[in-house]
């Protein structure tokens, strides 16, 4: 098996384990409701049905440019200062980032790089949402930024046409950040 190919599995895996984890967690602050339970067990079970049998994925599996995953840490830091600094709360905070960074490709219509930036600046706002509770300062955003980036340039080609792939990559690259900042206070 080559390297394109182990890791396209790999990121496959790893993000339907992330939404799965998602949607536990949902399930755990809800599992007094039986209708909530049976819904969230519905949705596992599709989530996974859906990534491992769905026509999401490219044959080919190609990488993000790293000139492009270097948006997510601007446009996270952005959006966290709007939200945290001047008080604009989370959706108008990562909206305002998000519409801004849409323009972007205006600027030169011919440029393939320029067109790639919305992606990558909505992906970092997303972040820049994060509660204070969560997130608990620059270098936070900093570093769920890097993992995220990280995510971004490994899933070019994958779960193409999937609504909340930047969403979940964000999701996934704060818990990724949560973990280390509770491991590394666990041993400190």
């Amino acid at each position: 098996m080559n390297l394109n190919k182990s890791t396209r599995n790999f990121f496959i895996v790893f993000v339907s384990i992330i939404q799965v984890i998602f949607l536990l967690a949902i399930f755990k602050e809800n599992a007094g409701s039986l209708g909530v339970v049976a819904l969230m067990i519905i949705l596992c079970i599709l989530v996974l049905v859906t990534t491992l049998r769905g026509q999401i994925h490219h044959k080919d599996h190609a990488y993000e440019h790293i000139l492009v995953v270097l948006w997510i840490p601007a446009a996270a830091l952005a959006s966290f200062y709007l939200n945290h600094f001047l008080k604009l709360g989370p959706v108008i905070s990562a909206a305002s980032v998000g519409s801004l960074g849409s323009f972007i490709p205006n600027i030169r219509k011919h440029s393939h790089y320029l067109q790639q930036l919305p992606a990558a600046i909505y992906c970092g706002a997303f972040i820049g949402m994060s509660s204070e509770h969560v997130a608990s300062g620059l270098l936070f955003i900093i570093t769920a930024s890097f993992f995220t980036a990280i995510l971004l340039f490994l899933s070019k080609n994958l779960f193409a046409g999937v609504g909340g792939k930047l969403g979940t990559l964000a999701f996934a690259g704060v818990a990724i950040t949560s973990f280390l900042y509770f491991l590394i206070s666990s041993y400190v």
